[in-house]
């Protein structure tokens, strides 16, 4: 069989019907050169049952859904298994609940990956997020202090097959192993000029939110995991100069405008316009 261009993976345990609403985002797009993985850490609240039952009917329109059910230990680890797994030129990782943003995504990023020449790398684009009603805009202009303060979410991205073939997401990290991979490919020394990080200006997903890395416990374990991959990856010049300039913009309030549903949008357009004067 050829190989796809996409492999979608969406990993899940016991996630109930937004499973099947997030299989039926993928169902509806126009693009359809992917391949689906459901990685289940072992479910028993019947969710599978309609997943089997799509898989069934994928099949016979051309398309390919297939389930993987392993115990794994968590979803860093789930993610893994199911990379492993993935034939396609390019890994994008839908988690469940969450949502393609439009019927359009893949054909638009497929378009963009083209006329980019895609090769090793990582192409990114926005995400909307439901819990403020707002659209997200990525930093279009990756460097270092890009890394420090604020890279791409994994529902944001799409990865070249080869990047989780050399370096898989480090479960040793609970809350930012996508963190820790995204700034391996950037920053570690192995990899200067090896892959290609190019931002489309599209909206990718409609983002849940609320979840798993989002919790008062999970943030203080991300606050601490961020100073240690920071530590590896940037120079002690580099984070002093870049904390000074977060502790000088105030960026505990920033967060907590953008947050809030009513001073999101704000925020928002601001960062948005911020990033076009760079260009």
């Amino acid at each position: 069989m050829k190989e796809p261009f996409f492999s979608i993976i969406v990993v899940c345990l016991n996630p109930g019907e937004k499973l099947q609403s997030t299989l039926e985002s993928i169902k509806s797009q126009t693009f359809h050169d992917f391949e689906v993985i459901v990685k289940d850490g072992g479910s028993v609240d019947g969710s599978l049952a309609d997943a089997e039952e799509l898989a069934k009917a994928w099949e016979l329109d051309g398309r390919r859904l297939r389930l993987v059910i392993k115990k794994d230990k968590g979803i860093y680890d789930a993610m893994n298994q199911a990379a492993k797994e993935a034939a396609g030129r390019f890994l994008y990782f839908l988690n469940c609940g969450d949502l393609f943003y439009s019927a359009d995504v893949l054909k638009k990023m497929w378009k963009f990956m083209g006329a980019e020449k895609a090769e090793k790398g990582i192409y990114y684009g926005d995400i909307y997020e439901r819990k403020t009603g707002q659209r997200v805009p990525s930093n279009p202009h990756i460097d270092a202090f890009a890394c420090y303060r604020n890279v791409p979410c994994h529902q944001a991205c799409f990865y070249s097959r080869e990047i989780l073939d050399r370096h898989c997401f480090d479960i040793s990290y609970r809350v930012r192993a996508d963190y820790e991979q995204f700034l391996w490919c950037f920053l570690d020394d192995d990899n200067k000029e090896e892959f290609n990080f190019a931002y489309n200006n599209e909206v990718i997903v409609d983002y849940e939110g609320g979840g798993f890395s989002e919790t008062k416990e999970n943030r203080r374990i991300s606050a601490k995991e961020h100073k240690e991959i920071t530590k590896k990856y940037l120079s002690r010049g580099q984070l002093f100069r870049f904390r000074l300039i977060m502790w000088l913009t105030l960026a505990p309030l920033r967060t907590k405008i953008a947050e809030n549903e009513k001073t999101a949008k704000l925020y928002n357009c601001l960062k948005e316009a911020i990033y076009a004067r760079k260009g």
